[in-house]
């Protein structure tokens, strides 16, 4: 890739982008689908003036979902097919999880997802106002001690443009088994624009269980789901 034009803006990243030998599969995966589930140009080099995407061209005019950093994809594939009148955008930098998304998009045979491989930094800027009327930020990285937590995605560099990208009345569900990310969403969620709905000690009914809350569960942390909802 090349590099960002002069007026691109600095951003660290702190997050793995790749982990493990992907599986031949997995290349395959990459090589040969990814492109085609692409939101449009989302990255510096290719879209240098930050042109909105033209969401009702992706997913002729259906409502549109974001997911924030989805892991292995078991949820973001599960909404997909339970909500078909949906598009759903999904972002995430980590290409191992990319490609197991990418695995379980053929399998499930969905065809009303987009993925963006990388910083969700960089899909906020060319999403339009108020385009995404539902968002899920599940089990994110908890950067636990304290001189990371400005890190976290639950801070205003991240939910300042949420915000502006989520529609009012727009649903922004939080599930994360770490106490001081709950104590942290609490605090900086609301500034954003967003009102707490919910603090539920049990899922949400259309909730499928990530293999991070199964790890979470057999290391004996509980999980919190919190609903907010934009205001406007």
């Amino acid at each position: 890739m090349s590099d960002k034009p002069p007026n691109a803006p600095w951003r660290n990243f702190y997050g793995r982008r790749k982990g493990h030998n992907l599986r031949d599969s997995q290349e395959a995966y990459l090589a040969e689908d990814l492109d085609k589930l692409s939101p449009g140009p989302v990255d510096w080099d290719a879209n240098p003036e930050r042109t909105p995407l033209d969401l009702k061209a992706l997913f002729g005019g259906k409502p549109v979902w974001l997911e924030i950093g989805f892991g292995g994809g078991e949820h973001l594939v599960h909404q997909a097919s339970r909500n078909p009148d949906v598009g759903i955008i999904g972002a995430e930098p980590y290409i191992n999880g990319v490609a197991m998304l990418l695995g379980k998009i053929r399998a499930a045979g969905v065809g009303n997802l987009a993925v963006h491989p990388g910083d969700v930094r960089d899909l906020f800027d060319v999403l339009p106002d108020g385009s995404i009327e539902r968002a899920f930020l599940l089990y994110p990285d908890p950067w636990p001690k304290a001189r990371h937590h400005r890190r976290r995605f639950v801070t205003p560099e991240h939910l300042e443009p949420l915000a502006r990208v989520t529609a009012p009345g727009a649903i922004f569900r939080v599930a994360t088994d770490i106490p001081d990310y709950v104590r942290q969403t609490h605090e900086e969620v609301p500034g954003a624009g967003f009102d707490l709905l919910d603090e539920g000690g049990t899922p949400w009914d259309d909730w499928i269980s990530t293999r991070y809350e199964q790890k979470a569960l057999r290391e004996e942390r509980v999980p919190h789901y919190l609903t907010f909802r934009r205001r406007g």
